[in-house]
């Protein structure tokens, strides 16, 4: 599904979250953050509360949270962040947060994620990747769906990455059981499904007002990447050509983050993929770049969305 009218801003690879959101005003506006607490999901808070918002870090660690919100107070005038505990791959503190929010929400951005690991499993036996990058933000934002309706003209933001180009979801085999684990092919298959989840979430809500895009923020060094190694990093350089991965600085790693939830030059636009603030072009074979098809296959995300509700048994 390619959209004939691709979005484009002013904006590039190199712009920062602060300059993004340069002049938007979110005062009024309440905002979550998943793994607010670390990496571009700091930088992320920090660009909407500097904008006026009211945002919640949503995170596994409450004393980093606290920290990070601290942080962001002192370095912010007037700035407004809470902290509240969540952790993705437990179902449990999955809707414990959502019970727990009262009121309305105007934006929900799925952050948090977990990169490359050993083979984990969940209780349920699932895989760590999918449940948490997938399954846990899926639940969330079901969740938090009446939040959402509420606010009028919500936005939800999926983070995904470019690692999307290395699979599919593989619906026969999604938790590796049939097939050896593969921590990348892992990895790749989860945020494939954080852009699926964006393409159907935009589909069923668009009658509630509820805008839902997914993005690649770029290629940043910040603790997602603790189970990866400099040698594993040097590989996939070689693999992508030598100079394939630029590293960005984490805010600008935030700024297509901010730019999805909160630019007012995205009003309307719903069920999109993007990178260095612009609506990414479909992939081209070899390339590191631009949007699988598979990706944007509105049927995958129909079955998606069926599968995670089954899982879940939502």
């Amino acid at each position: 599904m390619t959209h004939t009218n691709r979005i484009t801003t002013p904006f590039t690879g190199q712009s920062t979250a602060a300059e993004v959101l340069e002049g938007v005003d979110l005062r009024g506006r309440r905002a979550v953050v998943t793994g607010g607490a670390s990496g571009i999901g700091v930088e992320t808070a920090r660009a909407l509360a500097a904008a006026g918002a009211e945002v919640t870090i949503a995170v596994r660690d409450l004393d980093a949270g606290k920290r990070t919100a601290e942080d962001i107070a002192a370095t912010t005038e007037g700035a407004a962040v809470l902290v509240a505990p969540l952790d993705l791959a437990d179902r449990a503190s999955v809707a414990a947060f959502a019970a727990a929010w009262e009121g309305p929400l105007h934006i929900l951005v799925n952050n948090a994620g977990v990169m490359a690991c050993p083979e984990t499993r969940t209780p349920e036996g699932w895989e760590l990747q999918f449940a948490t990058n997938h399954l846990g933000h899926f639940a969330l934002a079901v969740g938090l769906h009446p939040a959402l309706a509420a606010a009028g003209g919500a936005r939800v933001v999926s983070v995904s990455s470019s690692a999307h180009l290395r699979s599919p979801v593989v619906f026969d085999d999604i938790h590796f059981r049939e097939r050896p684990y593969d921590p990348w092919l892992a990895y790749g298959q989860s945020k494939t499904a954080n852009v699926l989840f964006a393409v159907e979430a935009a589909r069923r809500w668009a009658g509630d007002g509820i805008a839902v895009n997914a993005l690649m923020p770029g290629g940043i060094r910040t603790a997602l990447q603790r189970h990866v190694t400099e040698e594993e990093l040097e590989r996939l350089r070689a693999q992508a050509g030598g100079g394939g991965i630029t590293w960005k600085t984490v805010e600008q790693g935030a700024a297509t983050s901010v730019l999805v939830a909160a630019s007012p030059l995205l009003d309307g636009v719903s069920g999109r993929y993007f990178e260095d603030c612009q609506e990414a072009e479909p992939n081209r074979e070899g390339t590191r770049r631009g949007v699988a098809a598979y990706a944007l296959d509105p049927e995958a995300a129909t079955l998606l969305w069926q599968v995670s509700a089954d899982l879940l048994d939502l």
